[in-house]
């Protein structure tokens, strides 16, 4: 019975750590999708402008931390 009790304590169960170290992860790959040459005073760098890194990295990394609230908020339902 001591046992039931303490799981009812817990704010996280194991399935919450997986669910936030998948967002975790997506939220690094879309900052890591950001990532690449800069532009400097002698040399323009056109990949700046790509579509990976306006579009596709900042909706990974959105999506990301939209898992990570979920994965705060998920609770097993009661048998």
């Amino acid at each position: 019975m001591s046992n039931e009790k303490n799981k009812k304590r817990l704010a996280f169960t194991k399935t919450n750590y997986i669910l936030l170290a998948i967002g975790l992860v997506a939220v690094c790959v879309g900052f890591i999708l950001m990532g690449g040459p800069s532009t400097t005073e002698t040399h323009f760098e056109p990949d700046i402008f790509s579509a990976r890194r306006i579009k596709l990295a900042p909706a990974v990394s959105f999506l990301g931390y939209i898992f990570i609230i979920f994965a705060i908020l998920f609770k097993k339902k009661q048998k």
